[in-house]
């Protein structure tokens, strides 16, 4: 495909050119099991020597015509899909930082990546370091260790909605050698594509933004081929050093630019297995055809109800990047000129009863664990996902005990607005 494509192109047609005859849509190849001629060319396939298909829990055409499009979308040299956000999170860090190792994140990411790092990791005897995001570059620079691996944060926040300065982070990482990793769920590449600012890897929790429809669980590990591995090699000995689970084959001197998403795919994939069905990679791929005009739609819907709410007396606060005089608007102009995304936090006035009366009168929007897809969604992280935290455990975690996540779905923001409007003054009266 040619290069320099605009996004929206891409969203449409990266990752699958068709031949003649063949299928228009990326077809779905609902195989387990692939068939070879000769026991040479599967013995090959098992030593990495040719690349092709064999069991679709290490690869499968489907999910890597999708990987494709995911990739060209980030500006990567390769990226590949996994069974869910989770997973690629785990993954992504895995892949490089082993028990003894160490990792510093932001604070202020979503509290399920939260725990897999600060307490499934820890279990796997990976420690982690929760930093504030704002914090100057000096004093996140005292977080780092010899045996520190990479440095993890989220474009925007959830649920606090709050943009991360790349560039800063990308400097800090890259200053004591190892990769920045960015989780770009909300922003997706339509509204920031992280390997610009300096990021290295991107990971994605395509269930959201990219799928769009609410039906399919999975997640993305997107490589920039830009960190160099071997100029660190001491770090990162599962890249640099021979595998002996693949015949002392050494990733970085086989694979290059692309030794690290063929590392977590042939290693990683093959012992844990999360790999993402080639159903839900075909609903992912119908997903990110639309992801343009969708996402275009879901930041102008969000601006119109962040205004709205702005403005209501009955407010307490409200977290929007794209409102002035936002504590994250500056940097929103920088990283996210063309909106952030549909999703934003605010807060009535009267406290957690107020929030919950506020909620159950809604009748349009709905009490939802999910976010970023085409219903308009609402959660109250204290009463919800958080709920065995105290007050002050939420606030450590960067959450107002009042907060409230609204996802604004692709209905009309004038209907949005309307049952918002009905369902405060229900719960004031």
């Amino acid at each position: 495909m040619a290069q320099n494509l605009h996004i929206g192109t891409l969203c449409v047609q990266a990752g699958y050119q068709p031949g003649k005859g063949e299928s228009r849509q990326i077809p779905i190849i609902q195989s387990t099991t692939f068939r070879y001629e000769t026991s040479d060319q599967m013995g090959r396939l098992f030593d990495l020597e040719d690349s092709g298909y064999f069991y679709t829990r290490l690869q499968n055409p489907t999910n890597d015509h999708v990987a494709a499009r995911i990739a060209a979308l980030e500006g990567g040299v390769a990226a590949m899909l996994t069974s869910s956000g989770q997973a690629a999170n785990f993954f992504a860090c895995v892949n490089i930082c082993e028990a003894g190792g160490h990792i510093i994140a932001a604070g202020n990411i979503y509290g399920g990546t939260f725990n897999l790092l600060g307490t499934s990791l820890r279990k796997l005897g990976i420690d982690v370091t929760f930093i504030n995001p704002d914090a100057s570059e000096e004093e996140i620079a005292t977080a780092f260790r010899p045996e520190t691996k990479l440095l993890f944060g989220e474009t925007i926040s959830n649920p606090g909605v709050e943009v991360l300065d790349i560039e800063k982070f990308a400097r800090i990482a890259h200053a004591h050698g190892v990769p920045l990793i960015i989780d770009n769920t909300f922003a997706t590449p339509v509204h920031c594509r992280p390997f610009e600012w300096g990021a290295d890897i991107v990971t994605h929790s395509t269930t959201k933004y990219m799928d769009g429809h609410g039906v399919a669980v999975g997640g993305a590990i997107v490589d920039s081929g830009n960190f160099d591995w071997d100029a660190h090699a001491d770090k990162f000995p599962g890249l640099t050093t021979p595998d002996p689970s693949y015949h002392g084959l050494t990733y970085t001197k086989s694979f290059g630019k692309l030794a690290y998403i063929t590392k977590a795919t042939a290693q990683l994939m093959r012992d844990y297995g999360s790999i993402q069905s080639p159903q839900n990679a075909f609903y992912l791929g119908l997903g990110l055809q639309t992801l343009h005009v969708r996402l275009e739609r879901h930041t102008k819907s969000a601006q119109k109800v962040a205004e709205f709410l702005q403005a209501h007396p009955a407010v307490a606060w409200i977290h929007y990047p794209g409102l002035p005089g936002d504590s994250e608007h500056e940097k929103a102009c920088k990283y996210l000129p063309d909106g952030s995304c549909g999703v934003l936090a605010f807060a009535l006035k009267g406290g957690r009863a107020v929030d919950n009366k506020f909620m159950d009168s809604l009748k349009l929007v709905t009490i939802e664990t999910h976010v970023a897809d085409c219903y308009t969604c609402i959660l109250h992280p204290a009463s919800h996902t958080h709920r065995q935290l105290t007050d002050e455990q939420l606030r450590a975690a960067g959450i107002a005990p009042d907060l409230m996540r609204l996802s604004v779905g692709l209905e009309d923001p004038e209907d949005i607005i309307a049952d918002l409007d009905q369902a405060i003054k229900e719960a004031l009266a």
